[in-house]
């Protein structure tokens, strides 16, 4: 069989053009520490890759919100332990005024202490979120709460606080309504404190206003108390989700380190033998392109 002299020459060549491309690939493995350049290397891992990527840019705006539903919540409870303190001074002022043993000069001291509380409690009534929105507001307004030119505290809000998504197709509410937290109707804490407020200011017997201001007081702290637990209960939640984020962004790296990183060992253990090999087929060629047509005829 007669064996042209181009097939010598070309499938050294050939060899080496392929050896010197997987050292090229090779080292570039090991110095950007990534085994995966392209696409075409390994196609199914690549588009794993890029799977765990889109899931970790979304986690990652997941995570945000968690973070910025936590201060909201945080800022909640906050505001509304405020509220609570207010409410147990009035509670211990209510509580002192209703016995009947106060002149009118301490009743009216009492009023105005009441009516200063009542201030208080809607200035944080108004308080403003992180995001500079009312945070008691609902799902509308620029403020919760409006004061009339009587000195009538109302509500101006109206709904539910917008949820903040957390997950896919999981979202949380960052806030409560001032209606749930403040009250509505007979149990408005602005109207209890602003009524036992004027009977004291009346002077005579408070009795009964002292007794329905006691009863409303108590309302208030446990519409609030009721708050905070349900505040308490989602600020919980995320805590959890937030540790699910965490442990899934473990899980994911964990994979994507297996599909992508260079096991650099191995790699320079293959670039060594690629090299070797390489040298080799070089010396050969070399040796082979030296010879003359008289050592072929020899």
């Amino acid at each position: 069989m007669r064996i042209a002299t181009s097939q010598i020459y070309n499938r050294p060549a050939s060899l080496m053009t392929q050896l010197s491309a997987e050292a090229d690939r090779i080292q570039t493995q090991i110095a950007t520490g990534k085994r995966i350049q392209t696409a075409s290397e390994d196609p199914a891992a690549y588009l794993r890759l890029q799977g765990i990527r889109q899931q970790t840019a979304d986690d990652g705006a997941w995570a945000a919100n968690i973070t910025m539903a936590q201060g909201l919540l945080a800022q909640t409870d906050t505001t509304l332990e405020s509220v609570e303190s207010q409410l147990q001074r009035a509670l211990e002022l209510a509580t002192q005024a209703s016995t009947g043993t106060m002149s009118d000069t301490d009743r009216k001291a009492v009023a105005e202490e009441l009516t200063s509380i009542r201030d208080a409690l809607f200035g944080l009534a108004n308080t403003k979120d992180v995001r500079g929105q009312p945070m008691f507001g609902g799902a509308t307004g620029d403020t919760a709460y409006v004061k009339a030119a009587d000195g009538t505290i109302s509500f101006a809000g109206s709904g539910e606080p917008s949820p903040i998504p957390i997950g896919e197709g999981v979202s949380v509410q960052s806030s409560v309504t001032g209606t749930r937290a403040f009250g509505n109707g007979a149990s408005d804490m602005f109207a209890i404190l602003g009524d036992f407020a004027a009977a004291l200011e009346a002077g005579g017997d408070v009795k009964a206003a002292g007794n329905a201001a006691l009863d409303g007081i108590n309302a208030s702290l446990g519409s609030v108390s009721l708050a905070r637990t349900s505040a308490g209960a989602r600020a919980a939640r995320l805590e959890l989700d937030a540790d699910r984020i965490v442990d899934a962004g473990e899980a994911r790296e964990s994979a994507r380190k297996d599909l992508e990183d260079t096991d650099i060992t191995t790699a320079v253990t293959e670039l060594q033998k690629t090299l070797t090999i390489l040298q080799a087929t070089q010396a050969s060629f070399t040796k082979l392109t030296s010879l003359s047509l008289f050592d072929y005829l020899r």
